[in-house]
């Protein structure tokens, strides 16, 4: 009888061990499970800083402001792109500042438009060249963009508009200072630059 008894308390013994181990496995999986939500959530916080102090400015989800970051990006490269002076440092300081938010197809453009004397042109004529963006259009699936827009070329006697319409497709990356929105833009192509009008400046 004595044996039986401390048999079943064995068993009872081994049973409490077991369910205290399980239970402590549950609440270690739990912990690491909520400590990885909370870390996903500090993710999505964004903060702006007062006074070199980082400040909560609001709690949100900064996936569902992607879209709007991805359109800031590809008018911001478009503008740096082909906003253009008749000096030739506020060129490559603009050209300079584009090239980082894009893969080398922006770097291709811009040795084709030189090779072409388009840059030379801009100097000599004393023209100024500026863009208006029409739309952007996004393709989340493919991770894919085209722009609209037009380019206008201020001469001393006439203004030209041109057509732009080009295309590519964009990626995130880690933010920094020179790509603040954390976007690279790739696989870049002018689709048409058509020249749609002339118009002659009054000579008085």
């Amino acid at each position: 009888m004595l044996i039986k008894n401390i048999e079943q308390r064995i068993k009872v013994n081994k049973i409490v061990s077991l369910g205290t181990v399980a239970f402590a496995v549950i609440i270690l999986l739990a912990s690491f499970f909520f400590a990885y939500r909370m870390i996903q959530d500090s993710r999505k916080s964004i903060y702006i800083l007062d006074n070199g102090v980082p400040v909560l400015a609001k709690q949100t989800d900064v996936l569902l402001n992607r879209p709007v970051e991805y359109k800031a990006q590809i008018e911001l490269f478009h503008r740096l792109f082909f906003t253009l002076a008749p000096d030739d440092v506020y060129i490559k300081e603009n050209i300079q500042k584009s090239l980082y938010l894009i893969d080398d197809s922006g770097k291709k453009e811009y040795t084709n438009l030189k090779e072409k004397g388009f840059y030379n042109q801009i100097v000599a004529s004393s023209s100024m060249v500026s863009i208006h963006t029409d739309s952007i259009s996004l393709n989340m699936e493919q991770q894919k963009f085209s722009f609209f827009g037009k380019q206008m070329i201020t001469r001393k006697s006439a203004v030209i508009t041109r057509k732009l319409i080009t295309e590519g497709f964009f990626d995130d990356i880690i933010r920094s200072p020179n790509n603040p929105h954390g976007v690279m833009l790739k696989n870049w192509r002018i689709i048409d630059n058509e020249e749609i009008s002339n118009q002659t400046k009054n000579s008085y």
